[in-house]
């Protein structure tokens, strides 16, 4: 009697073909099956921690008061996580007064002990995530650990610790990177870094001088850039050293920094700065005028309005049109300096900024222009080309004979 293999083996490859198909049915339902499992799985998953968030939520005041003991949702990994979750965002948008009641409530529960004692001692991806919500705390005690994971050997850790020292946005969390940054060096990519820092400083900038002093390199550059961001007044002298200073990023910081700051001396370093040999140099010095606010920052934003640099005309032209002096005077003063490509930026920024309508009533309205000056004028603005010398004189001419 022939067996059931034996008549398997009469189909010949036809037999494997067979079994690749039965495989590739078994497989496609297995993997239906496990979707449908974890769809289901994260369904309930989602549908009981809503459950539990509106239950918190309904009971928020008594929650952070410490009506309801903490052992009722602490031991309780699932609510746990749910319950910090919620304090950190709560966080973000507080008040003075709701922040010091979350931190509070953060420190009376023992959240921030335990977020410490992790960044600490565990590993991996859980380390990370206590690193970051420990700087999302603002709590002081945080730091020391934040700083111990910014010496640790993997990067994502420093990353990770990095970000958390700039949430908590302290002058202490500042004095921790810039203490580490003098020790190993700029181990990190600058970006991170410089964020952080103008956060920590912002509240205490002079905390960048003695470093900035004694940096080199990549360094000096990154620092100065966080100063030109977070400088005051009082640090005016420190910025008129950097304005002098041989590489062009720090000139370029420190221009930056005078219209921030409001320097008494900004006016004549931006006046220096916008003559510079480096192009991106004179643009941050233009662009610092123009912030002054000042009409006696318009003559040197009319000499930028002839600079060789495209973006160094533009922001020229931007500054000039924002500028408090009178705009047909100005005009009149970038129209006699016969530079079409000043010129034509000034329209731009005219036209960007939506003041051409402004700029035709003050030509039409200005005092101290006469007839013939207001007529060429109106026809550079609306052609945005310069008349000819010889154009000028006969139309001066028909003017007097039609007059």
């Amino acid at each position: 009697m022939e067996s059931a293999f034996d008549k398997l083996l009469r189909f010949g490859p036809s037999l494997f073909v067979a079994k690749a198909i039965i495989v590739a049915i078994v497989g496609d339902a297995l993997l239906v099956a496990t979707i449908l499992v974890r769809r289901g799985y994260r369904r309930r998953f989602f549908r009981k921690r809503d459950a539990r968030v509106f239950w918190i939520r309904q009971h928020w005041n008594a929650l952070i008061s410490g009506e309801i003991p903490y052992e009722t949702w602490r031991n309780n990994t699932f609510d746990l996580h749910i319950v910090e979750e919620v304090v950190l965002d709560a966080l973000e948008a507080a008040s003075s007064k709701e922040a010091a009641e979350l931190l509070r409530f953060l420190r009376s529960s023992g959240l921030i002990e335990k977020r410490i004692f992790e960044a600490r001692n565990l590993g991996g991806w859980r380390r990370r995530r206590a690193l970051v919500s420990l700087g999302r705390t603002r709590a002081a005690e945080g730091v020391p650990a934040l700083a111990e994971g910014l010496r640790d050997p993997n990067l994502e850790n420093r990353h990770a610790a990095l970000r958390g020292l700039g949430r908590l946005g302290s002058p202490e969390a500042g004095e921790e990177i810039l203490s580490w940054l003098a020790e190993s060096g700029l181990v990190v990519a600058s970006l991170p870094v410089q964020n952080a820092l103008i956060n920590c400083c912002r509240e205490r900038p002079h905390i960048l001088v003695p470093y900035l002093q004694h940096s080199q390199g990549a360094m000096r550059e990154l620092l100065a850039r966080v100063m030109a961001e977070v400088a005051t007044p009082s640090l005016e002298g420190y910025l008129v050293e950097l304005a002098d200073d041989d590489l062009p990023e720090l000139r370029a910081a420190a221009a930056r920094a005078m219209s921030s700051a409001q320097a008494y001396h900004a006016l004549d370093t931006l006046t220096e700065l916008a003559q510079d040999k480096i192009w991106f140099v004179r643009l941050r010095a233009v662009v610092a005028l123009g912030k002054l606010n000042s009409e006696h920052a318009t003559p040197a934003i009319l000499q930028a309005l002839s600079d060789p640099n495209r973006l160094v005309r533009m922001r020229a032209g931007e500054a000039l049109v924002t500028q408090p002096d009178k705009m047909a005077g100005v005009f009149k003063q970038v129209v006699a300096m016969r530079d079409r490509y000043g010129l034509h930026a000034y329209l731009a920024a005219l036209e960007n900024a939506n003041l051409r309508p402004k700029l035709e009533a003050a030509l039409s309205s200005d005092p101290a222009l006469t007839t013939d000056e207001t007529l060429g004028l109106k026809q550079v603005l609306s052609s945005g080309k310069l008349l000819e010398p010889q154009a000028e004189k006969a139309g001066e001419h028909i003017e007097r004979v039609i007059g």
